[in-house]
C-alpha cells in the first residue's frame, strides 16, 4: 500500500503531542521533559558540514543565465518532476563516472554531483509532498 493513500500515514499534532505525554522523564535538577525517544533527532540524522557544503553549492547556482540572482526558496514555486528525475539521473551518471574511475567523462567534480543529486532528490520529494493532505507537519 501506498502510505499517501493510508489517512494515518501523517499524525495531527495534537495526536503527536498526546502520546508524546505519555511518558515523562524527570531530570536530578527536578525539571521534567517529554519523553524524546520518539521525537525525531533532526541534529542526529543532519550533517552540519553536508548542509554547508549543499548551502554553499545552492548559493553558487543562484544567478541566472540573464545576471539576476534568484530567491534562495525559488525552487519551492514548483518545478515538473519529470525535470527532477531527468536531472537526478544526468548528475546521478557524473557521480557513478567519478566512482568508476571514467572523472574525465564526468561534467563535473564529485561533490557538485552529490550537492546536484541532494537537491534534485529533495525538489522530487517535495513536489509529492507538498500536496499531502496534512493538516500540520
Amino acid at each position: 500500500m501506498n502510505p499517501k493513500d493510508d489517512e494515518t500515514h501523517f499524525k495531527t499534532r495534537s495526536q503527536r503531542m498526546f502520546e508524546q505525554h505519555k511518558a515523562m522523564r524527570e531530570f536530578e535538577t527536578g525539571a521534567t521533559r517529554n519523553r524524546d525517544d520518539e521525537a525525531y533527532d533532526y541534529e542526529g540524522f543532519l550533517s552540519p558540514i553536508v548542509l554547508y557544503r549543499f548551502a554553499e553549492y545552492m548559493h553558487g547556482h543562484r544567478q541566472q543565465a540573464d545576471g539576476t540572482v534568484r530567491d534562495a526558496d525559488n525552487w519551492q514555486k514548483g518545478i515538473p518532476i519529470d525535470s527532477y528525475a531527468k536531472s537526478l539521473t544526468r548528475h546521478q551518471m557524473d557521480a557513478w563516472l567519478i566512482h568508476r574511475g571514467f572523472s574525465g567523462a564526468a561534467r563535473e567534480d564529485l561533490e557538485e554531483a552529490l550537492c546536484a543529486i541532494i537537491f534534485n532528490a529533495q525538489g522530487w520529494l517535495f513536489e509529492l509532498l507538498k500536496y499531502e493532505k496534512v493538516e500540520e507537519l
